[in-house]
C-alpha cells in the first residue's frame, strides 16, 4: 500500500503569529494559487494552530494577505 505525502504549501510567509500558506493547485484552466491564513499559539508545551483571529491580529492578517497577493502576482508575471 502506497502511502500518500501530504501536500505541502509552495511558500509561506509570517508575520508574528500569523502566517500565510501558499498553495499550488493544477486545474483544467491552468496553474492556480490559494492561500490560508492561520495564527500560531501556544498550549501548554504544544504549538496549535487557529482561523480565527483578535483585534490586534488584524493589522498581520492585512500585511501577511498582501505579501502573498504580491507574491503570487509576481511569480505569474516570471511565468
Amino acid at each position: 500500500m502506497k502511502c500518500k505525502q501530504k501536500q505541502q504549501p509552495v511558500h509561506e510567509i509570517r508575520l508574528g503569529a500569523v502566517k500565510a500558506a501558499i498553495w499550488e493547485n493544477e486545474t483544467s484552466a491552468g496553474l492556480r494559487h490559494n492561500v490560508t491564513i492561520s495564527r500560531l499559539y501556544k498550549d501548554g508545551d504544544e504549538w496549535r494552530n487557529t482561523d480565527s483571529f483578535g483585534r490586534d491580529d488584524l493589522p498581520l492578517v492585512a500585511k501577511v494577505v498582501d505579501q502573498a497577493h504580491s507574491w503570487i502576482f509576481e511569480l505569474g508575471a516570471t511565468s
